[in-house]
């Protein structure tokens, strides 16, 4: 059975202030699969997610989204269809239910459905308790939860992870690191995650792909790309993560 392409990127080039960025010769995400950015700092890895999300605007390139091509007349339209999570939650000056309402809201779904789906789920990231709470005194653990709640509840055809759990304590980011696996894995949404903690990996991507001065230099699954010794011990819960460019 053929599997059908979610996200085709070819010939695509950012450039800022006359530099470049990055160049991708060719970039495919199927649909359903989860997909790990990895690098070293300096890559080019949020820039291309940006990209990829339609927040940043190539020099050149085609980009494709379940075959319909990027212009920008369909911009608008193609990012109704994603979801972006950062590294530092983005939250309103409201309660945690009005944080999660708004983004539905504003893709013009009436209120009672908006808050339903909103409810639940912040029931399925375990925070029903806080949806009263002002959501600028959440932990960080707390504030995260409510962010992804959000892009989960707009039910994204393509979801956009850019390190969410690098600012996390280990407890924390250990049982949302669970959470988002389970959901992951029931939704079968299309996932590009962006790390530098190569321990969350194997419970989260199907496939890895490297990315090293603005070029993706290789791909495939997680033992494809560290070889079975690393496989072994980035698959061990929460060990230091390897170093690119030191991996066996």
């Amino acid at each position: 059975m053929e599997r059908k392409i979610a996200l085709k990127a070819e010939q695509l080039k950012l450039v800022k202030e006359g530099r470049e960025i990055f160049f991708i010769e060719d970039l495919t995400l199927f649909e359903g699969e989860v997909v790990a950015l990895v690098g070293p700092n300096g890559a080019g890895k949020t820039c291309l997610l940006l990209t990829l999300a339609l927040l940043e605007r190539p020099a050149q390139g085609r980009l494709h989204f379940n075959g319909t091509a990027a212009t920008r007349e369909n911009t608008l339209l193609l990012r109704r269809q994603m979801a972006v999570v950062f590294q530092e939650p983005l939250l309103m000056d409201t309660t945690v239910l009005g944080n999660v309402m708004t983004g539905l809201r504003i893709r013009g779904i009436p209120a009672r459905p908006a808050r339903a789906r909103a409810e639940e789920w912040l029931a399925r990231l375990g925070i029903a308790h806080l949806k009263k709470r002002p959501a600028l005194r959440l932990s960080g653990g707390e504030a995260q939860r409510v962010n992804l709640a959000r892009a989960f509840a707009l039910e994204p055809r393509l979801l956009f992870l850019d390190e969410p759990f690098a600012a996390l304590d280990y407890p924390t980011r250990k049982s949302l690191l669970e959470d988002i696996s389970c959901i992951l894995r029931e939704t079968r949404v299309t996932t590009l995650f962006v790390t530098h903690d190569y321990t969350e990996i194997p419970a989260l991507a199907q496939r890895v792909v490297v990315m090293c001065n603005g070029r993706l230099i290789k791909s495939g699954s997680v033992e494809e790309v560290f070889g079975p010794a690393a496989l072994s011990r980035i698959s061990a819960p929460w060990e230091m993560p390897l170093v690119p460019g030191n991996s066996p």
